[in-house]
């Protein structure tokens, strides 16, 4: 008996996508099956590429509008990893495992991948609304459904291989499969980073997520791909032991990822930093194949070299971040100088690379149509690449090194030239339906084409001017950045010993940082030309704190109970250091290093030196320096309406329950003027509350910032032992009072020093109202404090000084802004409103921290006056039934009350705090009363 001949396949060819294969082995189909097949394909595939396009439009939107938009940048990364790369990775996947298979799937099939698709962007959208507006449940279900719907198409591409025959490129789909698996496990530990963790833990599961969904899940899809499709790309041959390299290569991939995230989870650094150079390894693999495939074919379309230029941020990014590791503890790590080199450098030039070979010849039409659309596509390539690259380049080193005009500035050319590939995509695709429109009319002629001699061949002539003009572009608007603002450049200076030679010895000690906020020891001496390392234990349970010193040398944020090393290098001289944390230098923690031996040099000195430079870091911002005649831009004035607060009944009790998340994030607070602020629910000034006697109040603080903060309500009588203690990053507690007294209460961070917290932000008002309160017309809430303002030197995110808390101004009593809802003179440019026979009241707070207020309406008298308590004036009479009106309400600091008027003509009635200096800082605005 004879045995039956095994079917036939075709040699693989990714670059002739639109050719006819039968549907199953030994199946032929005629030429109108294989129209309709191909017609069905790329229906599926316009419709399951359209979510790309739009996040691709979204993005952009994002890009140019991020400074009004919460937590911009991680949803601008996240719009690149998820938006753009996700979807893409789920449509590619499956076109190459069905070109890789010869196995095309039924139209039928196609309805389920579509579903997918959409529900995988549903989960996206869900997660980004969690995470921007702090939803931890939206979050928690975005994530689980983008995990479900990528480990769905994993499951779907692992039935497929199981319906095929074996296949040359069959590891590339079990990758893709692995690739697919793996993400959920990325997209868990992502949704564990919202759940409030402190700094260490923090870091360890972001370096989890980032190992496991980059270096994973699309590492192992990319380097899959790039198997087959890089040869295709260059049309050269596939070298003899591609398939074999990059097998190994993929599972010594899968290794390091394993490794990193072990390392990760479990804290150990040296594994995890073993685990990246596992993966290097297998970068310099694949690195290496991909030089040899090119070796005699020239990178010149823009799809080669921009993936060229992609996979080489891959690696840059690995090293990065390996050297990161392999130099800061968890508790210090940051990975965001790796960010853009994987998002922007990697991500977005494979992903664009890729698309610019693969739509045209997806489009299809012939040679003479791909060939068309590929001239667009192609267009001004290697000066597109080489400023995207040099911009990148520019974004990624040290901010003091190029400033942040100069950031801003190359981020926005290198955003330009990335955006690009869109006009350039409309416009292939439109020739490439040109051309099949004048292939058809002339068949119907009878006649051939005609050839385009520049499309026939990629145009290389100009390849050298086009990356000049690329260099010069950049260059141009790195001058420009430096032209703005050229203190902001600062290139690095190496520290030297000058007065005595380095001995080879090293000296070592350990230091406390202490919950009474000093050093123990606070002096060290140092033989001259020892080198000096120290061992910082923060012993103090409740707060972070760090040790800096004038040469730049620091440890980092330490949390409670955590040690971090400084090396501080060869003493040749006194050397002063302090807590960098807000306030904590001015309560005393500072550090004094004597050069023994040194020239000029004792203890005596040194302390002399601290103490008459006690403001060496701190240089207090006058008024004058801000320009508060200026209209804010693109502002919108806080809301002035007393809230009503949400509220349930219990037993007959009013409950009212808020969550207060902690932040430290920048916030404007005067025109062209930003803050290192401290937040409480992401605003300089915290949420107004409201109730009545009786009411009960339930308030969850949850620290998601990088020191300790705590909560004191004037409005309960509680003890502050269990409810205003300090909290570490990453805790949370419930405060729990009863509104026992009405008036206009202080709320308030508690943490030392509290000067420095308040002025940073973290206050807020509670009004209790009293029983007897009459309704009025129009009601208004107005609370002043005092900021205290130091020049950082640095740009804020959208362009503004970015200004720290100077507690040495504090000490001196006189504020750089004083300010009413946390903003200078914003109802000055937008004004507060009401008619003409209005019965108006204002609630009033002198929220400090240190300065009150005698607060005032320019043309207007008070008939009701209530202040802690209790009424002076009511309806124009007071106690003893006289009848009269007042002036002005006054009110020292964390005093509050309300004042009630009529108005009786129309006009713009300024109020202000009439002490005048502190209405000229910003404390004034107007009330418009119209017909």
């Amino acid at each position: 008996m004879s045995e039956s001949p095994k079917p036939q396949r075709p040699t693989i060819s990714l670059g002739n996508i639109g050719q006819k294969p039968a549907d199953g082995p030994g199946e032929p189909v005629s030429d109108k099956q294989a129209r309709d097949r191909a017609s069905g394909r790329a229906t599926w595939h316009r419709k399951a590429s359209k979510p790309v396009s739009t996040w691709m439009m979204a993005l952009f939107v994002v890009l140019m509008t991020h400074r009004w938009i919460p937590s911009s940048l991680w949803l601008m990364v996240h719009m690149i990893t998820l938006g753009l790369i996700t979807n893409s990775i789920l449509v590619w996947s499956q076109h190459f495992t069905e070109a890789l298979l010869k196995n095309r799937l039924p139209d039928s099939a196609r309805g389920e991948q579509i579903r997918r698709i959409y529900l995988l962007n549903a989960s996206i959208v869900l997660t980004m609304l969690g995470i921007i507006f702090n939803i931890y449940p939206l979050t928690l279900v975005g994530s689980t459904g983008v995990g479900a719907m990528v480990a769905w198409h994993g499951y779907s591409l692992f039935k497929q291989v199981k319906q095929a025959l074996p296949a040359r490129f069959q590891s590339t789909i079990h990758f893709y499969i692995a690739a697919a698996w793996v993400l959920p496990v990325g997209a868990a530990f992502g949704a564990t980073l919202d759940a409030g963790l402190n700094n260490q833990w923090h870091a360890r599961f972001l370096l989890a997520h980032e190992a496991v969904n980059v270096l994973g899940f699309v590492g192992f899809t990319v380097v899959g791909t790039l198997m087959t499709l890089w040869p295709t790309m260059l049309r050269t041959k596939m070298t003899a032991d591609a398939v074999t390299t990059s097998k190994h290569a993929l599972y010594i991939m899968s290794a390091g990822v394993a490794v990193v995230m072990l390392g990760a989870l479990a804290g150990w650094r040296w594994l995890a930093f073993a685990g990246l150079l596992i993966y290097l390894l297998a970068l310099a693999l694949i690195a290496i194949l991909m030089v040899r495939t090119c070796a005699t074919k020239k990178l010149v379309e823009f799809s080669t070299m921009s993936v060229a230029a992609g996979f080489a941020w891959l690696i840059v990014g690995t090293v990065t971040v390996s050297i990161l590791i392999a130099t800061h503890d968890f508790a210090e790590l940051n990975l965001r100088p790796a960010t853009p080199m994987y998002a922007v450098g990697f991500l977005v030039q494979v992903l664009l690379g890729a698309m610019s070979y693969l739509l045209p010849a997806r489009m299809g039409g012939g040679p003479a149509a791909v060939r068309a659309a590929n001239k667009e596509f192609n267009r001004f390539a290697a000066g597109r690449v080489v400023m995207v690259n040099l911009c990148l380049l520019l974004f990624v080193l040290p901010a003091d090194w190029t400033g942040s005009w100069i950031r801003t500035a190359t981020s926005l050319l290198g955003a330009f030239t990335l955006f690009a590939f869109v006009p350039l995509m409309l416009r292939g695709v439109k020739a490439s339906v040109a051309k099949r429109k004048e292939m058809i009319l002339a068949r119907s002629r009878g006649e051939a084409p005609k050839p385009d001699p520049e499309a026939l061949t990629p145009a290389t002539a100009h390849h050298r001017r086009n990356i000049a003009v690329g260099v010069v572009a950049v260059a141009l608007v790195t001058l420009l950045g430096f032209a703005v603002d050229p203190s902001a450049v600062r290139l690095p200076i190496t520290h030297h010993v000058a007065d005595s030679q380095a001995t080879g010895e090293t000296t070592t000690v350990q230091v406390e940082a202490t919950s009474d906020m000093r050093f123990t020891p606070d002096t060290v001496e140092v033989p001259a030309g020892n080198r000096l390392v120290i061992e910082v234990k923060n012993t103090d349970t409740e707060n972070v704190h760090d040790l800096a010193f004038e040469n730049g040398a620091q440890t980092g944020r330490i949390d409670p109970g955590q040690t971090a090393t400084v090396d501080v290098g060869v003493i040749d001289k006194n050397l002063e250091g302090w807590c960098s944390i807000v306030g904590h230098k001015a309560m005393g923690m500072v550090f004094h290093v004597v050069a023994v031996g040194a020239e000029g040099a004792d203890s005596s000195s040194s302390m002399n030196h601290s103490m008459s430079n006690s403001a060496m870091d701190s240089t207090v911002m006058q008024s004058s320096q801000i320009d508060l005649a200026t209209a804010p831009q693109n502002f919108e004035a806080r809301d002035t309406l007393a809230p009503i607060t949400d509220s349930e009944v219990e037993d007959g009790v009013t409950v009212h329950r808020e969550t207060f998340d902690v932040e430290e994030i920048q916030q404007e607070i005067a025109p062209g003027t930003s803050i290192n602020a401290m937040t409480y629910n992401g605003k300089y000034m915290g949420p107004t509350l409201r109730g009545k006697v009786g009411d009960v109040f339930e308030i969850k603080l949850v620290n998601n910032g990088a020191m300790g903060h705590s909560l004191d309500f004037h409005a309960g009588m509680v003890s502050p032992d269990p409810v205003m203690k300090t909290l570490a990053p990453g805790e949370s507690l419930t405060y729990r009072f009863e509104a026992r007294g009405a008036g206009m209460w202080l709320y308030h961070c508690s943490t030392a020093p509290m000067s420095s917290h308040m002025a940073a932000g973290m206050f807020g008002a509670v009004i209790i109202e009293p029983e007897d309160l009459q309704p009025v017309d129009r009601e208004y809430v107005l609370v002043q404090n005092d900021a205290y303002l130091t020049d950082t030197g640095e740009k804020a995110d959208n362009g503004n000084v970015l200004a720290d808390v100077s507690p040495e101004g504090i000490s001196a009593g006189t504020p750089t802004l004083t300010m009413f809802n946390g903003y200078a003179n914003q109802y000055v440019y937008q004004p507060l409103q009401a008619k003409v026979g209005d019965r108006v009241r204002m609630w009033v707070l002198a929220a400090g921290p240190s300065k009150g207020t005698s607060f005032h309406v320019v043309g207007s008298q008070f008939d009701t006056v209530y202040k802690e308590g209790a009424y002076s004036l009511k309806n124009g009479r007071d106690a003893f039934g006289t009848a009269g009106h007042a002036q002005a309400l006054d009110l020292s600091a964390a005093q509050g009350g309300f004042i009630e008027m009529e108005m009786q003509e129309p006009g713009n009635y300024a109020f202000v705090n009439h002490d005048f200096t502190e209405a000229e800082r910003g404390a004034k605005g107007i009330l418009h009363v119209s017909e």
